[in-house]
């Protein structure tokens, strides 16, 4: 696990504006550019003063973030999204700290991620591999190709099981809809 939380805190730090998608009022989605970075072991989430996107997370929290791509179309850095609830952030020393450490244009909302989702998208040639994470779940990975009637889905191991169960199951696929495949595939 720890080696994917590095490759989605790589991708969001390659550059420093990515997409932010929140919840309007009539629960249409709103898309806009915002700066975003991990710090302290947390995503932050920075807002112009007065940007409707302030509005949206205070009435719902729930945004999704999808990290800039860069330039070009070939998915080797991968392509990620994070999602989860907004927390505003008011406590004044808080909000200095992260001021003098990002030198965010002021003044500035900031908000912290309570993330619920982390899915990561990459090629492993000949499969596009998707890399999903939720709290309290392994995490979960699927192969495909276009030419793939259904997924194969890498059954993560039960919680407690040794190396050597680890060795026997490497590489078990299971079809979606069957036991333990996270049923979101």
């Amino acid at each position: 696990m720890p080696e994917f939380a590095a490759r989605v805190r790589q991708r969001f730090g390659a550059h420093r504006h990515h997409v932010l998608a929140t919840l309007r009022r009539d629960g249409a989605p709103r898309l806009g550019g915002l700066e975003a970075d991990f710090r302290h072991g947390e995503l932050w989430l920075g807002m112009m003063t007065g940007a409707r996107k302030v509005a949206d997370l205070r009435r719902d929290p729930r945004f999704s973030l999808h990290a800039n791509p860069g330039p070009g179309t070939d998915l080797t850095a991968g392509d990620v999204r994070v999602s989860g609830r907004a927390v505003e952030v008011t406590d004044p020393e808080v909000v200095a700290r992260y001021a003098a450490e990002a030198r965010p244009p002021e003044p500035f909302h900031l908000f912290r991620a309570e993330l619920t989702e982390v899915v990561r998208t990459s090629v492993d040639a000949p499969y596009l591999l998707l890399e999903s994470w939720r709290p309290g779940r392994p995490l979960r990975t699927v192969r495909r190709t276009s030419q793939d009637a259904s997924l194969l889905v890498e059954a993560p191991l039960p919680a407690g099981e040794g190396a050597a169960a680890r060795e026997a199951d490497e590489g078990a696929v299971r079809e979606p809809g069957e036991e333990g495949d996270g049923g979101d595939g």
